[in-house]
């Protein structure tokens, strides 16, 4: 998909949009809906119509599961107040392929098949709304905490984590494995499809960045030994799951530099992945720089340069926040889908009241770090929601 980003016509819309204000609105006052009609318009994925261009990101919810990573009530809660709002894509937090390999000790859990039943539970209700229902696959890898893996293990042994260690061949075979019986048990549970976790410095995106990945042998040194990992883990995938299955990835597109992000996409998109969702990759360095004029993060413009180069859609994310300014993405043709999070936890109906014209029960944007990943009891916000909703 070829973006007009690089033109002068598009960089001109830019500077016009930002001078009238356009771009960054501090709040949603009364709407007109028809504002918003790139937004709320519909599209495809891998066959499935998608209602709107609106994504539900995997927002972990610490604390609503047990040590058994097992769906609970407060789980199911979540997801079907996230479905009645009407997002077209709703992405099951980050759940993980392996016990030992969980980013905390209260994690949604796909390992076995004892998780297949909860499971089952939020993807009909997911679907029950009209939404197109993915689980993301996860494991964390080095920076699993010492609660949940005595020796956090990766690619290469951390010195800045004494009591990690390199995973071994074998080891490795096994992780792969437990992904694709994870995606097998995701679509037993009636899911549409699932999301590989290879951003934010999880475990496949440690074996993507050479900054983490050190190894001497198949699985470490060239770029396709380093994605071998994703590799194997997506043709298995493919082959039990069957290529009606939708199979997206989550990519850090600082791995370790956007360009190499860039190549990471489109060898992804040269494996049958369906769509890249866009983020960052887990560290602080070689971050890219927007040019003047566009009015989003680093994180949005990387995945804005990322979609000009494939053919896949592309999902974006990060403080887009409101509804103006994913219109904006959308129209643009920046992008093809947009992850609208922290707003949807703060209001479970932000999607409706975006279409109906009504206040939404802003994000306070939490500082130093959203308190959600505390405890969703923190959460500012959503403590002025809890009467009428929760």
């Amino acid at each position: 998909m070829t973006s007009p980003w690089n033109s002068e016509v598009f960089t001109g819309l830019f500077q016009f949009a930002a001078s009238r204000g356009e771009l960054c609105p501090k709040e949603i006052k009364s709407m007109d809906t028809s504002r918003y009609k790139h937004l709320f318009s519909g599209s495809q994925l891998k066959g499935l119509r998608v209602k709107n261009r609106i994504v539900f990101p995997p927002m972990v919810c610490f604390g609503y599961t047990g040590e058994d990573g097992i769906a609970s009530a407060k789980n199911l809660e979540h997801y079907r107040l996230r479905a009645e709002n009407g997002a077209g894509i709703i992405i099951t937090e980050a759940t993980s392929v392996k016990k030992n390999g969980r980013a905390a000790t209260t994690q949604l859990g796909v390992w076995s098949d004892e998780h297949i039943a909860g499971l089952c539970d939020i993807a009909s209700l997911v679907r029950g709304h009209g939404s197109v229902s993915l689980l993301q696959l996860h494991h964390a890898g080095l920076v699993s905490p010492l609660g949940v893996s005595p020796e956090p293990a990766g690619p290469s042994a951390e010195a800045e984590k004494p009591t990690s260690r390199e995973l071994s061949p074998p080891e490795i075979r096994d992780i792969i494995k437990a992904f694709i019986l994870g995606a097998f048990r995701a679509r037993e549970a009636g899911f549409d499809g699932v999301e590989l976790h290879g951003a934010h410095g999880y475990l496949i995106n440690q074996f993507a960045n050479p900054l983490w990945n050190r190894r001497a042998d198949e699985y470490g040194g060239s770029f396709e030994n380093r994605m071998r990992f994703a590799d194997e883990i997506i043709k298995g995938i493919r082959e039990l799951c069957g290529n009606e299955f939708i199979l997206g990835y989550r990519m850090g597109a600082n791995t370790p530099a956007l360009e190499d992000g860039i190549k990471t996409a489109l060898y992804l998109e040269s494996l049958g992945v369906d769509y890249i969702h866009v983020s960052h990759g887990g560290n602080l360095q070689n971050l890219p720089r927007p040019p003047k004029g566009f009015d989003f993060n680093w994180m949005v413009y990387s995945g804005v340069k990322v979609r000009e180069h494939l053919k896949i859609p592309v999902i974006v994310v990060n403080e887009i926040k409101t509804a103006e300014r994913a219109n904006f993405l959308i129209e643009s043709g920046l992008a093809d889908f947009v992850s609208i999070g922290r707003p949807q936890l703060a209001d479970p109906f932000w999607v409706r009241h975006v279409q109906l014209g009504e206040e939404i029960n802003a994000c306070l944007t939490c500082k130093p770090r959203c308190r959600w990943y505390e405890s969703s009891d923190l959460c500012p916000a959503r403590k002025k929601l809890s009467e009428k909703v929760y």
